[in-house]
């Protein structure tokens, strides 16, 4: 019987479990045995593999967080700690391993992939960073999350009849910011794909002002500058009764929606074919509602990445 290692890593995604359900189901299919890795790469150089059963899988479709936790490992990136981690593998019989994670997982995989050992790598971050996938999973959530927020945000704003700059995840990724703030509503958006033009924003906000509107929501990407950093831009020019809100790891938790369900679901099970296929240095991505296999390699290369930039103008267009 063939084995088969999961583990998930960096920063959690909701829809992580319903990867690893998709996983652990299709391989039984194919009565493959799967084992479990705790606390990511770190799990791999310390031995933690945990023995995986249907009920405590089948169960967690519907959890946020990850059941096989995750941490960050920068030390992965040294070539003794890939050797025994690679070891480890070896020493456990295990014939393949599934990375979940984002771009610092996708590295670990790329790495033991160069090894020798089949590595296949899924996407699954908030931050929607990977390049050759338009979604990862967690994203749609996340965007969710901060749009609820936003909603909540916007009646005390006028209530108090306040301005709120709003930061949110995204590293240097733009996506979640363009997306939740299209669809909050938001008077003016920031991220790092496009260049800040404090006139222009300082322009928005007082004309807004003297249509009589009692608020203005500001969606910032923590890539560009931290809230508080740019609420002091804007005080310093003359714009008053700011607040500043930082969502953090906010829209990291909390239930997948159906879209990071079912992108689980489809990537978790592409990716067991891929095993069975015996192709590694590759990740799972979806392009146009298909799910393909594309080298890890490529999934790493910024400059390729899509970030739906339409988004930005229309958004301009929409708020006034």
């Amino acid at each position: 019987m063939k084995r088969l290692a999961i583990l998930t890593s960096g920063g959690d995604a909701p829809g992580m479990n319903a990867a690893v359900r998709a996983v652990f189901n299709k391989a039984r299919k194919y009565e493959i045995e799967v084992v479990g890795v705790n606390y990511g790469f770190l799990g791999l150089v310390c031995k933690n593999f945990v023995s995986l059963n249907p009920e405590f899988v089948h169960a967690s479709i519907a959890s946020g967080g990850t059941i096989l936790h995750s941490a960050r490992l920068p030390e992965f990136a040294e070539a003794d700690v890939q050797l025994k981690a690679l070891e480890n593998l070896q020493e456990a019989k295990i014939d393949g391993l599934i990375v979940i994670g984002g771009d610092g997982s996708y590295q670990g995989a790329l790495a033991l992939a160069k090894l020798g050992f089949l590595s296949i790598g899924v996407p699954a971050t908030i931050d929607n960073d990977i390049a050759g996938t338009e979604f990862t999973i967690g994203f749609d959530t996340a965007v969710n999350t901060v749009v609820s927020a936003l909603d909540k945000i916007r009646d005390t704003a006028t209530s108090h009849v306040r301005n709120f700059v709003i930061e949110v995840m995204g590293r240097d990724a733009g996506d979640l910011a363009l997306w939740s703030g299209v669809a909050g509503g938001a008077d003016y958006i920031v991220v790092p794909e496009k260049k800040l033009d404090m006139d222009d924003l300082t322009n928005k906000i007082q004309r807004s002002v003297d249509r009589g509107k009692k608020h203005c929501l500001i969606v910032l990407a923590e890539g560009v500058m931290p809230a508080a950093e740019l609420g002091r831009k804007l005080k310093e020019v003359g714009i008053e009764h700011i607040r500043e809100v930082e969502l953090g790891h906010v829209p990291r938790g909390g239930a997948p929606t159906p879209f990071d369900r079912v992108l689980a679901s489809k990537s978790g099970a592409a990716a067991v074919d891929l095993f069975m296929e015996g192709i590694s240095g590759h990740c799972i991505c979806i392009q146009n509602n298909k799910m393909l296999a594309i080298p890890i390699d490529v999934a790493l290369n910024k400059s390729d990445k899509f970030t739906d930039l339409s988004l930005y103008p229309l958004n301009h267009s929409l708020s006034y």
